[in-house]
């Protein structure tokens, strides 16, 4: 399930990449040594046991969070070698992301939540592109509505065009769909994959369920901290088997 989208180029990659937290007995090596590369245009899942590392190869990837040791390159911009301010105003400008919780303003509607990342960065909102993006995701007539007024997968739909406002080189996902219901879920990753294959956009998800995994071109797996394989084009049941294996493995 799913195209092979665009692949131009790397949009993300990873070069030796480890994060440890704490220092002598009490270290956690979050992820250790990790080399990986995102191509564009393309749909990669990350997935593996609890505690594998997932989470944090988001945050790193995505200049949320900085490696202990190795480097991260953006459309060839080092994430590494910025400032906090650099590597705010290249998230803000260049990356994307959705969240399990979908965090949106109770107060304000679903086109004034879309356009809060451009005021947010001084820039003006042009008002067909806030309209352009939610009739992308569906929601054309709920753009004057307030999450209070809209379903879960509604509200993670706004979520998703308020990510996608700003054009950016890679959408991130962590656990876009884990608060939604299987039909809802199914609605959602039906948009990321069209917009990977229609519009070239690069997902990069982290998720624990096999049947979304099983709409990205490839699924990555970590396992303590490290890249233990990954599967191409693979259906559901592999995925699952898959990580099966993984969670079932001696410690």
């Amino acid at each position: 399930m799913g195209g092979t989208g665009r692949t131009d180029g790397e949009a993300i990659t990873l070069r030796r990449v480890s994060r440890r937290y704490g220092s002598g007995d009490g270290e956690v090596r979050a992820l250790d040594d990790v080399s990986l590369a995102f191509p564009r245009g393309s749909f990669t899942a990350v997935m593996g046991p609890s505690g594998s590392g997932k989470s944090t190869l988001l945050q790193c990837a995505a200049g949320l969070d900085r490696p202990t040791s190795g480097s991260v390159t953006l459309g060839g911009t080092e994430l590494t070698g910025l400032n906090e301010t650099g590597l705010t105003l290249l998230r803000r400008e260049r990356i994307g992301f959705v969240f399990q919780a979908f965090n949106l303003l109770p107060s304000l509607t679903a086109e004034q939540n879309v356009a809060l990342p451009l005021r947010l960065a001084g820039r003006r909102v042009p008002r067909a592109r806030v309209r352009e993006v939610l009739r992308q995701v569906g929601l054309g007539e709920r753009a004057r509505h307030r999450p209070t007024e809209m379903s879960g997968g509604q509200q993670q739909r706004v979520a998703l065009a308020r990510a996608l406002i700003t054009r950016p080189e890679v959408l991130f996902g962590d656990e876009p769909t884990g608060a939604l219901d299987s039909r809802t879920g199914r609605e959602v990753l039906a948009l990321l994959r069209g917009m990977v294959d229609h519009e070239g956009q690069t997902v990069v998800m982290v998720t624990h369920d096999p049947v979304a995994a099983s709409c990205a071109d490839r699924v990555v797996f970590l396992a303590d901290g490290r890249v233990d394989g990954e599967l191409v084009g693979a259906g559901a049941a592999r995925i699952a088997a898959r990580m099966t294996g993984l969670e079932g493995a001696p410690c």
